[in-house]
């Protein structure tokens, strides 16, 4: 199926053609003509399927072909983290570049004046992170009277950060009637209650179950020791030079210490994370997507917005608690059917996580054997080695408990 095949008007095709999207994918196929028809839908399709294009162009168009005199936000999508507005922000402003429709991305942690002179101009699609949103609908600068369409978009992601109070606030102010898009990885029982709470009657779309790994995706494990995880990752990096590697921590310490560690062998890398302002995760971001540095390492909220089609590696440094959040993480390569390499480290603590993961994708992943490798013992390693061992007991007994359940 070409684009050509879906109805859509002239400018929207064209900006399509020109960002050199000849077939659109199959959450794109299901979704824009449901969403075209002015339906409710519940999407659910992991990350990198193309699930913003999915929604982004309908809307587009369904507000072109449907002109109001009235002036107002006529769109609000909410989205869970700065990154990932800023993304379907430029999604918008991709495939809308030949229509007048103005829009607009808010968010915190950066100055709100811009953002309230762009509002005051006129916005046709607001963008918003929930925080910020409430914050100037509070000031009074934003008014959703006129609203047509509301998308909320990553609703697990949002659900799982705590921001289900703030949706609910926004729905009571919102109009009844409207148009009402629902985007999720994962559909888990109260998710799917909660859309059906604010959804009329919706069609629903399922693409690529969260269990599953894209194909285009090599998977690989090394089995390694805690105190040799920063001495494999040099390893590993210094093989591949050239390639953008995106590496995946638990926390915001560790992203900050894994920086800080490679820097010590000559490898330049940065982190983003929560505790980041927001201008310098856009800059580490913008420097990681122009090669400019060729290492980033994130936390898996912050990594949420990172879209980047021609990414070759993706390393779990550590291993994720949750083994859907393995598929969220690998899925950031292997896009556009782009082959990409996802490389896990597992130390002997984290054999339990693996485990839970290689349950929900079905496949075991590719042992690598791991080189011989120098590690030098510095107090930073030995402070480190020594925590361990103060948990290392509760976190083994945790995995024998598991194993034997």
């Amino acid at each position: 199926m070409k684009f050509t095949e879906l109805n859509i008007i002239t400018p929207i095709l064209k900006a399509i053609e020109e960002a050199n999207y000849l077939e659109p994918t199959e959450i794109q196929k299901q979704s824009i003509p449901i969403i075209l028809e002015g339906n409710d839908i519940i999407g659910c399709a992991q990350t990198g399927t193309g699930k913003t294009a999915s929604f982004a162009i309908p809307l587009l168009q369904n507000l072109t072909e449907n002109p109001t005199k009235t002036k107002g936000i006529r769109t609000l999508i909410i989205t869970p983290t700065r990154e990932l507005a800023l993304q379907i922000n430029d999604n918008f402003k991709l495939y809308g570049k030949y229509l007048p429709l103005k829009h607009l991305a808010i968010f915190g942690g950066v100055n709100q004046k811009p953002q309230i002179a762009t509002i005051k101009n006129g916005v046709d699609i607001l963008i918003a992170t929930p925080g910020r949103l409430l914050d100037l609908i509070g000031q009074g600068y934003i008014k959703l009277h006129h609203l047509e369409i509301l998308v909320l978009d990553e609703a697990d992601r949002m659900l799982d950060m705590g921001f289900v109070n703030d949706i609910k606030k926004i729905l009571k102010i919102i109009p009844e009637k409207r148009q009402t898009l629902f985007f999720s990885a994962t559909m888990p029982k109260p998710i799917r209650k909660f859309a059906h709470s604010v959804l009329n009657h919706p069609k629903e779309v399922n693409v690529t179950p969260v269990s599953s790994t894209a194909e285009t995706v090599e998977q690989f494990v090394y089995y390694i020791e805690k105190d040799q995880k920063v001495a494999l990752l040099t390893n590993v990096l210094k093989d591949n030079p050239d390639q953008r590697t995106l590496i995946f921590t638990r926390t915001k310490h560790g992203a900050n210490r894994l920086v800080r560690s490679l820097d010590k062998v000559k490898i330049s890398a940065a982190a983003i994370h929560g505790d980041k302002s927001q201008n310098a995760r856009q800059r580490a971001l913008n420097d990681f997507k122009d090669e400019k540095i060729k290492v980033l390492i994130a936390t898996d909220i912050a990594a949420r917005g990172i879209d980047i089609n021609q990414l070759p590696f993706v390393i779990n440094y550590e291993l994720p608690n949750v083994a859907e959040t393995y598929v969220h993480r690998i899925g950031r390569t292997g896009r556009a059917g782009k082959e990409g390499k996802a490389i896990s480290f597992c130390a002997p603590d984290e054999k339990g996580d693996l485990i839970n993961i290689e349950k929900l994708i079905g496949i075991r992943l590719n042992v690598i054997k791991t080189p011989k490798l120098e590690v030098k013992k510095t107090s930073q390693n030995r402070n480190h080695q020594q925590k361990d061992k103060k948990v290392s007991p509760k976190k083994n007994n945790n995995f024998n408990k598991r194993k034997r359940d």
